[in-house]
């Protein structure tokens, strides 16, 4: 299958997508022994030799990976301050695997990590929508009238938030455990949620992205994600469809 040059040597770490069309315009990619300038040009991972000043460029194996982040990591490659991230729990040889998407640094659950940035996109932009759960232990009891409400949509710091979802599991009256289901993700958007009803989350889970569920996973432990989970997760992100232009004035 052949891909656009640019990409290729993004996904194979050589730069950036931005960056590697400057390598390529600059005159420093070539393809079977040929400079190439053209960005539009594509090429075949598997037979054509791209070399960036000089140097061969070879496909990077693409991984997918399903972790259960603990509390206290962060959802990143690096961090100034030396604090514990994601990559930390994988084997060294993957520390280049970006997270798709985020948990906050008091939040665990299901997070996946890959090298793919198709598939990041398709997994985290809000036009695909894709569903995430989660489970929320919070401080105090949640009526009815605020699951509605959150569903409804809420305003909080100048962003509208809303649960596709929100179920009442179990309460008493010094907690409440509540399921939500997500189609954006914003920052920190169930916690900021329960804030907008005067509550504070003690506890958040994310169970669940896509068809994909966190299940038996042990805490701090990852598995690698099958090739039919990669296929179900990028089928439950469907690509909008494209709505025709209207037709000009007259």
């Amino acid at each position: 299958m052949q891909v656009r040059l640019q990409k290729f040597l993004a996904e194979a770490g050589v730069a950036s997508r931005r960056a590697s069309e400057r390598l390529i315009v600059n005159g420093l990619v070539e393809v079977n022994g040929q400079v190439v300038k053209e960005l539009g040009t594509k090429v075949d991972p598997l037979h054509d030799v791209v070399k960036v000043e000089g140097r061969a460029v070879k496909s990077r194996r693409k991984i997918y990976v399903a972790l259960n982040k603990p509390r206290g990591y962060l959802s990143t490659r690096s961090d100034e301050l030396e604090r514990r991230i994601v990559t930390d729990l994988l084997p060294k040889e993957w520390s280049h695997l970006h997270p798709v998407g985020r948990l906050d640094k008091d939040s665990e659950g299901l997070i996946f990590l890959t090298n793919d940035g198709d598939f990041t996109l398709h997994l985290t932009h809000p036009r695909y929508g894709v569903r995430k759960k989660y489970r929320a232990i919070v401080e105090g009891f949640v009526e009815p009238g605020m699951l509605r409400r959150i569903m409804a949509g809420v305003e909080h710091e100048g962003e509208t938030l809303k649960a596709e979802r929100a179920r009442l599991v179990d309460a008493n009256n010094s907690h409440s455990i509540v399921e939500l289901e997500l189609a954006e993700g914003k920052n920190r958007e169930v916690r900021r949620l329960f804030e907008s009803q005067g509550l504070i989350v003690a506890r958040l889970q994310r169970t669940q992205i896509g068809p994909i569920k966190l299940g038996e996973l042990p805490e701090s432990r990852w598995r690698a994600l099958t090739d039919t989970e990669v296929k179900q997760l990028l089928a439950s992100a469907p690509v909008p469809p494209v709505t025709a232009p209207k037709p000009p004035s007259r």
